[in-house]
């Protein structure tokens, strides 16, 4: 299944906003789209989540105020809580939903090895010898 770009309604949805300026919200629904495309591409069906996230919080400050005092009233929001960007955590989910970012290992042992040592081995080694305990086979 390829991916479906979430709607402006489903965007309100996500921000609980009971209007929504329909144009702008796709808008940064697009452009949030394409800031994950640069990470993954293409975008996996769960990718709804992520996309939700940066486009909601341009939507909710586009600006990116950090602080505002409005009479009384005064609000501090996180450094870089606004904006269209990608967070190392959007980054990581991204990553992880399409299926990279995993741990791995990799065996440089080609598959035609031999597991027989090949230094040169003594004949007389082991048995038939006299093994003295410290000095090994002597």
């Amino acid at each position: 299944m390829t991916f479906v770009a979430p709607t402006a309604e489903q965007l309100g949805i996500y921000l609980d906003l009971p209007e929504i300026n329909g144009e702008r919200a796709d808008l940064l629904i697009e452009q949030a789209v394409a800031l994950c495309e640069s990470v993954v591409k293409p975008l996996p069906d769960q990718a709804t989540a992520v996309v939700l996230s940066v486009a909601g919080r341009a939507y909710v400050n586009p600006q990116q105020v950090s602080y505002e005092t409005i009479g009384p009233m005064s609000v501090q929001r996180p450094s870089g809580s606004g904006g269209l960007y990608l967070t190392k955590a959007d980054k990581a989910a991204l990553k992880s939903l399409a299926g990279r970012g995993g741990a791995f290992t990799v065996d440089p042992t080609p598959t035609s090895a031999d597991p027989s040592p090949t230094y040169p081995v003594s004949e007389p080694y082991g048995p038939g010898m006299v093994y003295e305990p410290g000095w090994g086979w002597v």
